[in-house]
């Protein structure tokens, strides 16, 4: 009996996670170090466009009507796939739990070019985003193409891509993995460390083989030398944190504010206006000055040399806030996490300019670093994830306690508050206008968990049911009596008799998901008004 359930766990969850994960970490880093070496190229391209035109200024009218074009191919193409909007981490998280549905290779290819055209016109948005996006639909095409028989384990290959599309852009594995975790699924399962872990593993090793040969580095920013802050020092990771989390908190307010203005007070204007009326307002900027505009990564590394004036500093703040979320709300294709760590690093600079005439020139640095981890973690509301890329990418594995302080309060003060992450409040933007062209039913039934099906020797909690799908019993065959199970906690065995009850606006895809969980079978849906 024992050998038989180490066969089972064995073949039917650890060597699949390893496949499945592995494979879709290195196809994901694979497809996101070409992307990033097309970005670095266009980034490249667009600020020498710049400031081709800010000495050849009668070309301006030409390239206001070649954005013109995009902004109506991008308004097109987004009717035709919606899925290509907007941020690319909030998409993945809808995709990831079941609530938003996409083709992988549309939504890849899509992901790829329309984002590089993005950072083409110069739009201060980042590729972490697309790069988590094409991951996710990566890890989709790798159960899709090579193991059609498998497709339980489709948003466990998707998850294990996101996490390394997200590890192979920013440089941060570990970090990586808690994506899935804290911001994807918001729980931790052995399966979800398993393959996530596998995925970033793989990604790891290909992008230490291929970025060298390919002129890339492999961590997002060069390693700081950083003070150690002491124990009578712990005040100023305190006050980072307070006030970088009374900007996350304003920040998205202000979202819903620029939001409303776009969808509300321009309702009647056509969404390729909008999207040319922030290609326009880019591009004025970006003639004013190329640190207005772009992803932001350059920007950080130029404020932690502490040569931007202090009322600069307010300025770049408020025009790249206010892009930055038109951006973001008009559905342009792009990431938030650089943006959002270039914002952080402005506000730590504006806080760093009073603090340093007290602390010493030497905290100048420290400060804008505790900046970025405590504006992850406050607009983000992913404290772990804040701490450990602070860890990895910013050099702070001396200083612990001051990256926990800052983060901690950073979290809490936006909590306080009521206010939601940026992701969440994308997502659920894009959940409503997916929801507004459907109508729902809920099914209330009975399965049977067949022979080798994917659900057999899992535990419930393991297991990615149906987006809105809720198991309400269990049955052991041989038992013949209802266990309810209010934790989670039952281990899932062949001719245990599920009760469950889901609602959905797409029966067949809900439907072909449950099978493919708990094995072929007719079953009666039985519609029901109880939720």
């Amino acid at each position: 009996m024992k050998y038989k359930k180490l066969k089972n766990q064995l073949l039917n969850f650890i060597v699949p996670a390893f496949v499945f994960g592995g494979l879709s970490g290195v196809l994901t880093a694979v497809t996101v170090l070409a992307y990033k070496l097309c970005a670095h190229f266009v980034i490249s391209l667009s600020e020498e466009g710049y400031g081709y035109l800010s000495s050849h200024p009668y070309l301006v009218p030409v390239v206001l009507a070649v954005m013109l074009g995009i902004s109506f191919f991008f308004s097109y193409v987004y009717k035709k796939i919606p899925n290509l909007r907007g941020g690319g981490i909030p998409t993945s998280i809808g995709i990831l739990r079941g609530i938003l549905s996409f083709g992988w290779l549309k939504n890849l290819l899509g992901i790829f070019f329309l984002s590089l055209t993005t950072f083409l016109t110069g739009v201060p948005l980042g590729n972490e985003g697309p790069a988590v996006q094409m991951g996710t639909a990566v890890g989709r095409g790798t159960v899709f193409s090579f193991a059609k028989k498998h497709r339980a384990w489709d948003r466990y290959s998707m998850t294990g891509g996101a996490c390394a599309g997200f590890a192979t852009a920013t440089g941060a594995p570990i970090s990586g993995i808690l994506f899935a975790i804290e911001e994807a699924h918001q729980r931790i399962s052995p399966m979800i460390v398993i393959v996530s872990a596998a995925s970033v593993m793989f990604a790891r090793l290909t992008t230490e083989l291929l970025a060298p040969l390919l002129g890339l580095g492999i961590n997002l920013f060069p390693e700081f030398d950083l003070p150690v802050l002491g124990a009578k020092e712990i005040w100023i990771p305190a006050l980072v944190g307070v006030v970088v989390g009374l900007f996350a908190v304003l920040f998205l307010k202000y979202y819903r504010i620029v939001s409303a203005f776009f969808t509300v007070t321009l309702r009647k204007l056509p969404h390729g206006w909008k999207i040319f009326f922030v290609f326009a307002a880019t591009l004025a900027l970006g003639l004013c000055s190329f640190s207005f505009v772009s992803t932001g990564h350059e920007l950080i590394l130029e404020l932690l040399e502490g040569k931007v004036a202090l009322g600069m500093l307010f300025l770049l703040l408020l025009v790249r806030s206010t892009l930055t979320l038109s951006a973001n709300a008009n559905g342009i294709t792009g990431g938030l996490f650089i943006p959002i760590m270039a914002l952080g690093v402005l506000v730590s600079s504006i806080l760093a300019k009073g603090l340093v005439p007290a602390v010493g020139e030497e905290q100048y640095a420290m400060i804008l670093v505790l900046g970025i981890t405590a504006c992850i973690s406050g607009m983000m509301k992913t404290p772990l994830t804040a701490i450990l890329f602070a860890v990895e990418a910013l050099g702070c594995s001396g200083n612990l306690l001051p990256v926990v302080v800052a983060a901690s309060l950073a979290f809490v003060i936006p909590e306080l508050f009521g206010a939601d992450s940026i992701n969440d409040v994308v997502l659920e933007r894009r959940a409503e206008e997916y929801s507004e062209k459907t109508v729902p039913k809920v099914i209330d039934t009975f399965v049977t968990v067949q022979e080798n099906a994917f659900a057999v020797g899992k535990q419930i909690r393991d297991i990615f049911w149906p987006a809105n799908l809720f198991v309400l019993s269990l049955k052991h065959d041989e038992k013949r009596r209802a266990e309810v199970d209010e934790h989670g906690g039952k281990e899932i065995r062949e001719g245990d008799i599920l009760h469950v009850r889901y609602s959905t606006s797409d029966e067949k895809k809900t439907k072909a998901e449950l099978i493919a969980i708990v094995g072929v079978q007719e079953y009666r849906e039985k519609e029901t008004d109880e939720i």
